[in-house]
């Protein structure tokens, strides 16, 4: 009997070494899965691949998150969510996280 499977999202982290500033990278995949750590381990093993192909290091870093199993994937499905508890002020946390001006957003251009 095959183990029931459900979808999750997992964020690994990178560092790009050869490019300016040596930016890290948060990378969400998603993985069908029968539990979370088989997710993280299927991540990690197309982590190791990412990282040879684009000549960066993955750092070892993965966190799971199981989708609600009644989410149909598509426009608007949360694919990944995160708490965490911080005294911080919402200005002070986004800026402490998420918008430090060292940011590299929109689509890289692989080619």
């Amino acid at each position: 009997m095959s183990e029931v499977s459900r979808w999750y999202a997992v964020r690994c982290v990178f560092r790009w070494q050869q490019w300016e500033g040596s930016p890290f990278e948060e990378r969400i995949t998603l993985w069908q899965a029968p539990s979370s750590e088989a997710a993280i381990e299927a991540a990690e093993r197309e982590a190791g691949q990412y990282a040879a192909e684009h000549s960066v290091t993955y750092l070892g870093f993965a966190q799971s998150y199981a989708l609600d199993e009644s989410v149909v994937l598509g426009s608007g499905a949360e694919v990944f969510s995160l708490l965490r508890d911080s005294p911080l002020a919402p200005e002070e946390y986004l800026t402490r996280f998420f918008n430090t001006g060292g940011e590299h957003q929109g689509v890289v251009d692989s080619e």
